[in-house]
């Protein structure tokens, strides 16, 4: 089957500095009515969910948009209830939260790596459903995005990663492993589903095969979900400096400059960083790498790649 060629980078750029407008739109009334947001992003590893959170915060206020991408649990942790340390980071009046994976870990990594009991595990499906509920129920907005990726997508971005030192910090032993538990991360996708994606917070699938277009589908429909208006803001006037009273500058010599590297550079900067996994596209609408790890990836003859 012929490829899907990819977004146009142009038309990208200028549909997502549009929405980009409205996402400070609705912080503002985020602020201003106090609403409280939950927006969580869970899918495979190299499915795209950094890129999403990175170009929806790029304008926002920190203070009010922050992401939360917990480390792992401590040994305190451990014993406490599973939500605990996720409950002490949902947001207050006026504030957004957006989960760089959640409590859902629970329902995948944990899961298909053994790193909780399969009794833990059902408590956790059980408990969920009700735990969300209850989020929704005191009025907090919460919107749960699933980032789906094919197994030879995610392969080509784990092998560009490999040799991109821009990158290479994004992969782990974990997330090799789950090469060869392709199947078992599906399975246990598909279990979490069935008993998490409620009417109150539905689960909402993005297509990410296509980084741009993914990250323009998911942005429209997060701001599509949150009943924002836009708040007229206040008119700003400058005040006249006033008069000097004779205050004199610190000498220079005096204090420890920074020194002027900036100064030093050559007037030809050289080639352009490009992102391997979603950047340097040629004329076909298909990536450097893609041409290059498509003659060695092996994929079934005739077999679909599977989107999970």
């Amino acid at each position: 089957m012929a490829k899907k060629k990819k977004m146009d980078r142009a038309l990208y750029e200028a549909e997502l500095h549009r929405l980009q407008a409205e996402l400070v739109e609705m912080q503002e009334w985020v602020k201003s009515t106090g609403a409280r947001v939950v927006v969580i992003f869970e899918g495979r590893d190299a499915a795209g969910k950094g890129g999403a959170i990175k170009r929806i915060t790029e304008y926002l206020n920190p203070r009010i948009a922050r992401v939360v991408a917990l480390p792992a649990p401590t040994e305190r942790q451990r014993t406490q209830w599973y939500f605990q340390r996720y409950v002490e980071h949902l947001p207050a009046a006026g504030e957004i939260r957006l989960f760089d994976r959640s409590w859902y870990n629970r329902g995948g990594v944990e899961r298909v790596m053994g790193y909780c009991t399969p009794e833990e595990h059902r408590r956790f499906l059980r408990q969920t459903p009700i735990f969300e509920r209850m989020l929704v129920e005191d009025g907090i907005i919460v919107l749960k995005y699933w980032f789906s990726v094919s197994d030879k997508e995610q392969l080509k971005r784990f092998k560009s990663r490999l040799t991109d030192p821009m990158r290479q910090w994004k992969l782990s032993p974990t997330d090799l492993e789950s090469i060869t538990k392709w199947e078992d991360y599906s399975r246990a996708k598909d279990e979490m589903f069935v008993h998490t994606d409620i009417d109150s917070a539905p689960w909402h699938v993005v297509e990410s095969e296509d980084k741009r277009a993914a990250r323009i589908n998911m942005i429209h429909h997060l701001l599509s979900s949150i009943p924002y208006e836009r708040i007229e803001r206040p008119e700003l006037v400058f005040p006249k400096r006033p008069k000097s009273t004779g205050y004199r500058r610190t000498e220079r010599s005096l204090q420890h400059q920074v020194p002027d590297y900036a100064g030093t550079l050559p007037p030809d900067p050289g080639e352009d960083y490009q992102d391997p996994e979603d950047e340097a596209l040629n004329g076909n609408g298909y990536s450097e790498v893609d041409v290059e790890l498509d003659l060695d990836i092996a994929v079934a003859e005739g077999a679909e790649p599977e989107n999970a």
